[in-house]
């Protein structure tokens, strides 16, 4: 799983002020991700040696006998799953084969699907577009093929701030430099280490608009992983095309993830 060298995590609070047993509750917060970005936002140092992991859009390849989902929802993510990091993740994925995502990005999905392809099912055939509705030609929406690649980083609670030892520094109780105003207060010092930590998490500046596997979600409205959900993937809609501008989110519980039961996943959509 991600790490981060802990006399670099040490250093990186002391440069904002922050306390050691703050650092020790963030980090108590903290979940591993993989981000799924294009290769000129790999950062440089990670670039060596790093094969592609995913496809936004493109053209679904099923084996003979699994058909599209009954929705006919656009697929808009395929995955390798053995070309992700091993040991990357805190939730159990299939160790080969691949992973499709079929939902609706441009509006709130009716229907959505994710099917695994196992690496046993050497003959695929790439379905067409085009499918009957009433006996008419419809045809599903194709997104632009766009190779993804793999990299490790972090994420948090969104409540870890909630803490005993981060409360009292907020509250200047802690003995760190809590008792200045706006950004220089204790409150900004906290939201400029997190996001230094992210970034030393992911090797450089982590990308806005990008597909994410695993860890905390990072929403635009209420958080769905809660209540035994956990984030599954989440993929901003600028990530498959360019001019939609949604939040897609898709969360399910630990156990249906790891045994492959992914009827029962949530979709969300936010705007």
């Amino acid at each position: 799983m991600t790490s981060i060298d802990e006399p670099l995590l040490l250093e990186t609070a002391t440069k904002y002020g922050v306390p050691a047993p703050v650092v020790r509750e963030l980090m108590a917060q903290a979940r591993p991700c993989l981000y799924l970005v294009p290769y000129d936002e790999v950062p440089e140092a990670r670039r060596e040696n790093i094969r592609p992991a995913a496809r936004t859009g493109g053209l679904p390849a099923l084996p003979v006998g699994v058909n599209r989902p009954d929705g006919k929802e656009p697929l808009v993510l395929s995955v390798d799953c053995a070309a992700l990091p091993h040991g990357a993740l805190d939730i159990e994925l299939p160790v080969d084969g691949h992973l499709l995502f079929f939902t609706e990005i441009e509006y709130p999905p009716e229907s959505s699907a994710v099917l695994h392809i196992p690496a046993a099912a050497v003959r695929t055939t790439e379905r067409s577009a085009t499918y009957q509705l009433d006996g008419e030609d419809a045809q599903s929406r194709v997104y632009e093929p766009r190779t993804l690649y793999p990299v490790t980083g972090l994420t948090f609670d969104s409540e870890w701030q909630g803490g005993p030892q981060t409360s009292a520094f907020l509250d200047g109780d802690s003995g760190g430099d809590g008792d200045g105003d706006g950004a220089e207060g204790a409150e900004g010092a906290l939201d400029g280490f997190e996001e230094a930590v992210l970034d030393l998490a992911f090797g450089g500046h982590r990308p806005g608009v990008c597909v994410r596997i695993g860890g905390y979600s990072d929403p635009w409205d209420m958080a769905p992983d809660v209540d035994g959900l956990v984030l599954l993937a989440q993929f901003a809609g600028q990530a498959i095309d360019y001019d939609v501008f949604t939040m897609n989110l898709i969360v399910g519980t630990r156990e249906d993830i790891a045994a492959g039961r992914y009827a029962g996943l949530r979709y969300e959509q936010q705007c």
